[in-house]
């Protein structure tokens, strides 16, 4: 297991903006040793994101005091851009020996800092959001394998997709299933150690992209639970929430929200579509290539501190798109693991 530390600064815990850090946290087969945040530096982790191992929080990459093999960017910010605050940081894991993973657009092994003190302390750099040059254009043949594919998709962005299909994946096989997820995002890929970033592949080649994983994994397993990115409507990224769907040629989709978002995340000026319409608007524009039917609902309410106001907002989500609902994380998935099942 990788001992990891995790650059968060001024973002952790944020469940927007440290996403990556959180998820990795929660999910990766990882042993956290520190978090570097300079705004809850002298703090334990667990004094902030109780879900957290019992490690430090430190100011700089400097004041880890573990040995670790590896240091992630812990922060997914908007346009996936190298922030030069976090340069000594990066150049400190680098000189320690460390692999860097980063899930940037900007990619680190470009930098010619960072690719020199790589080659001379034999550090590896790890650009999670580089795609491989040989994608294929989708043919349109998903559906040919064995597994049923189930596809979480979103009202928005940063809404749980990728956490439902974990959870997803996770209940299935305690159920017994044979379930595999499949990432299409950093902080997937940084989890499950595979997959492809498809909001870095070029438009021509996304659903390719996707098809491809599917065909990889479909006929290994009996269900494959896929990772959704952004939204159909996103006035930005539209488009590989589009390529997503039609490539994966899902058997049934959970649609994800959370509890009290009515706007497009970053993008005030766009209010969220009535909750039903998501549910026809993503039936609809999938029927051309595949029919598939919105299952069941997951909805993120993390921002709701009281469980019994909790419960009450799964059940107003659960009228709204007239379909099963549950918050996976703090109430469990049985309810959508047996909508799908039906």
């Amino acid at each position: 297991m990788k001992r990891l530390a995790l650059l968060a600064h001024d973002k952790f815990p944020d469940h927007d903006q440290a996403k990556t850090a959180l998820g990795l946290i929660r999910y990766g087969d990882y042993d956290v040793r520190a978090v570097i945040d300079r705004s809850n530096a002298g703090r334990r982790i667990p004094d902030v994101f109780p879900d957290g191992p019992d490690a430090p929080i430190v100011a700089r990459m400097e004041e880890v005091e573990d040995e670790v093999d590896a240091l992630a960017i812990g922060v997914a910010n908007v346009g996936g851009r190298l922030d030069e605050d976090w340069r000594p940081d990066i150049c400190e894991a680098l000189r320690r020996g460390c692999t860097v993973m980063a899930g940037l657009h900007d990619f680190l092994q470009n930098d010619e800092e960072f690719a020199a003190l790589a080659g001379a302390h034999d550090a590896t750099i790890w650009d999670v959001r580089s795609p491989p040059d040989d994608l294929p254009v989708s043919r349109g043949v998903a559906d040919e394998v064995d597994a049923t594919v189930v596809l979480a998709v979103g009202t928005d962005c940063a809404v749980g997709k990728k956490t439902a299909a974990l959870e997803l994946t996770t209940a299935a096989r305690e159920r017994g299933l044979d379930a595999a997820f499949v990432p299409t995002g950093q902080t997937g890929i940084m989890i499950a150690g595979w997959g492809l970033p498809v909001d870095a592949v070029p438009s021509d080649f996304t659903a390719g992209a996707v098809e491809q994983m599917i065909l990889q994994k479909g006929d290994a397993h009996d269900w494959l639970f896929v990772e959704g990115q952004g939204t159909i409507v996103h006035p930005g990224y539209s488009g590989v929430a589009c390529g997503i769907l039609h490539g994966a040629m899902p058997d049934a989709l959970v649609l994800c929200h959370t509890a009290g978002r009515t706007h497009i995340h970053g993008f005030d000026a766009f209010a969220l579509p009535p909750l039903r319409d998501y549910v026809n608007l993503h039936e609809d524009l999938a029927r051309p290539i595949k029919p598939t039917h919105v299952a069941a609902g997951a909805l993120n309410t993390q921002a709701v501190e009281d469980d019994s106001a909790a419960q009450d907002a799964v059940k107003q989500y659960a009228a709204a798109i007239g379909l099963p609902a549950a918050d996976p994380v703090r109430f469990g998935t049985a309810p959508l693991l047996d909508a799908l099942m039906t």
